[in-house]
């Protein structure tokens, strides 16, 4: 089995631990340490060893910071995890505070005492962080202190080892370009931006560039290292060398040069002394990356990662081998979905049983190499939580006349998948049923948007939530975030949601359909499918040619949940071809014994 289900954190942490970090800030003369749940990759899945705050506070969300000072601590997580900062971070030793509405630096120039030495570790944070926190430090007159030793990992005793993971060849079948085709157009992009050489510090980029993957990363098949990408197309990949098998060097090939991660700080300070122009994204590499080449005497070339967006325009073999994947993946599901629709609706199955269920129907696949994230299986009140993530603590039953959230993913070395389905668990209230209908006429809405080239996914998320604004409601969430290809179930720089976003969507660009709806205490909704941004074409008797969504997530959505007179006929017609199109390209793929039930999962209304 991929996941595990133990506690995903002690509530106790903060009294235990907070006591040692405090010694640790005394040690160092400071009176207070801000801890980022980022690692030094700003990566959003971490390895054990950087999960620092949830060591601290008993966090462990994806996202939100923490601000330890010696007499009090602060809390900054988003309206994600409302619910479950208050329940694993302990009101007794923290404030809370909405990281949107008042982030760290904000707090800090409001609050922060005059003189105080607040400390920072500046391979977890960067430059554009950090220039956030510096303004912060005038307004309120505290002293912001990059420091030398992360007084986390100082007072962590038995904090786990850095992970060792081999670094390994991604197939060309799969990736659909060669390495030295990339490397190459990413130094154009260098030469452009005026500068000789460009730092990658992001993994998802450094295993796309150089088209190797790892499993260094919880959930994500990445490598962690550090990259010069030079403007003539040569480049050095900085890894640990207990991950470079005999296969790698030949792979790369000799315009790259391997060398140890801990041979970046060496190889900074010769760009310095060259006086080389180094092209940095700001918003990605860490600050004392920054620091130590100005030190050094370098010009530093502000450069967004110029991998990111050709990294997220999928190419067609990309494309093809994600649609593979999500039919082998939907097929999955659909198997799953009657398991749930059969075995499930007695009451005396628990959330934990029913992610390893679906584990276990995903393992009978030979593709599958892990889960994309770790499965949302939310019961009831639980399914409330958007981001919800089962544990021996919080295991409930699917107890009858309630509703169940699934939201799972696999990866595969074709593509990386990310569904979400809700059924019903005995029989459904007229109020499940209104708000599932809802969410489903915001999910086709933006499934069927026609849009013109230079459209942002900001501009689009209102379309799938105004048949919830229609009726006074709303999710504290995005509406569709971008999906990798065998990389990060999560990836930038497109999404859809209401934060503004200048980033247009572009032909081939991976993103997830997924409005939805929580009742707190009560139920959950959520539908999601991924979408594919297709190339712009002609609209019979228009003038502008428009692009389009392909759906790609095949598995039927529940039809006993739809109120068919909240329908609209083109939603129907929507709704009645999507699921032709999953009978006939999953039929083929599923056990004859549910064959009854699947053509009833899928008949036309």
């Amino acid at each position: 089995m991929f996941q595990t289900f133990e506690p995903v954190s002690d509530r106790s942490f903060a009294g235990k631990h907070l006591p040692l970090l405090r010694a640790e800030l005394k040690k160092q003369n400071l009176d207070g340490f801000l801890i980022p749940h980022d690692d030094e990759y700003q990566n959003e899945y971490i390895p054990a060893y950087a999960e620092r705050l949830m060591w601290a506070t008993g966090f462990s969300g994806s996202a939100g910071a923490a601000l330890i000072m010696l007499d009090k601590a602060v809390m900054f997580t988003d309206g994600r995890y409302t619910l479950q900062v208050r329940a694993q971070a302990d009101s007794a030793f923290f404030d809370y505070v909405d990281l949107m509405e008042t982030p760290p630096d904000a707090w800090l120039a409001e609050n922060a005492r005059n003189g105080a030495r607040i400390g920072y570790d500046p391979m977890l944070h960067t430059t554009a962080g950090v220039k956030k926190l510096k303004s912060a430090a005038v307004k309120a007159g505290f002293e912001l202190v990059a420091v030398a030793h992360n007084p986390v990992d100082a007072a962590w005793k038995d904090q786990p080892a850095a992970p060792m993971a081999p670094v390994k060849p991604h197939d060309l079948k799969f990736a659909g370009k060669s390495s030295e085709e990339k490397r190459k157009e990413i130094a154009a992009a260098v030469a452009k931006a005026g500068a000789d050489t460009a730092l990658i510090t992001a993994p998802p980029s450094i295993a796309w560039l150089f088209n190797v993957r790892g499993a260094d990363v919880s959930r994500s098949p990445l490598p962690l290292g550090r990259a010069l990408i030079n403007k003539d197309g040569t480049a050095t990949l900085f890894v640990a060398p207990e991950k470079v098998g005999n296969e790698l060097p030949g792979f790369l090939g000799d315009d790259v040069d391997i060398r140890a991660e801990t041979d970046v700080a060496a190889a900074l300070e010769k760009l310095g002394k060259q006086g080389a122009k180094v092209a940095v994204d700001p918003a990605l590499a860490p600050a004392k990356y920054v620091d130590d080449l100005k030190a050094a005497g370098a010009v530093v070339v502000d450069l967004t990662d110029p991998c990111a967006l050709p990294r997220a325009a999928k190419n067609e073999t990309e494309i093809a081998g994600t649609r593979a994947a999500h039919i082998r993946d939907g097929a999955a599901i659909t198997i799953f979905l009657h398991w749930l629709d059969t075995h499930a609706q007695s009451g005396e199955v628990d959330e934990i049983a029913a992610a390893q269920k679906l584990e276990s129907i995903r393992m009978q696949s030979d593709m599958l190499r892990d889960l994309s994230f770790d499965t949302i299986s939310g019961a009831g009140p639980n399914s409330a939580l958007p981001h919800y993530r089962v544990s021996t603590e919080s295991n409930i039953k699917l107890a009858r006349n309630s509703l169940y959230l699934v939201d799972s993913g696999g990866q595969y070395p074709d593509g990386t998948t990310d569904i979400t389905r809700t059924v019903p668990i005995g029989e459904a209230s007229d109020e499940m049923r209104d708000r599932f209908t809802r969410v489903l006429k915001g999910h086709i809405a933006l499934a069927t948007m026609k849009f013109p080239a230079g459209t942002t996914g900001h501009q689009l998320d209102m379309i799938a939530r105004k048949p919830m604004w229609d009726a006074g409601l709303d999710y504290d969430h995005g509406t569709g975030h971008g999906v990798g290809s065998f990389l990060g179930v999560h990836e930038g720089p497109q999404r859809i949601a209401k934060a503004p976003n200048t980033q247009a969507l572009k032909p081939g660009m991976i993103l997830s359909n997924e409005p939805g709806y929580y009742k707190e205490g009560a139920f959950g909704i959520r539908i999601e499918n991924l979408i594919v941004v297709t190339p712009p074409k002609p609209v019979k008797g228009g003038e502008r040619e428009m692009i389009e969504f392909e759906t790609i997530t095949l598995a039927p959505i529940n039809l006993d949940l739809v109120k068919t007179d909240l329908l609209t006929d083109d939603e129907r017609q929507w709704l009645n071809d999507y699921h032709a199109r999953v009978r006939k390209t999953l039929a083929p793929l599923l056990p004859p014994a549910i064959k009854d039930w699947f053509e009833n999962a899928t008949r036309a209304l």
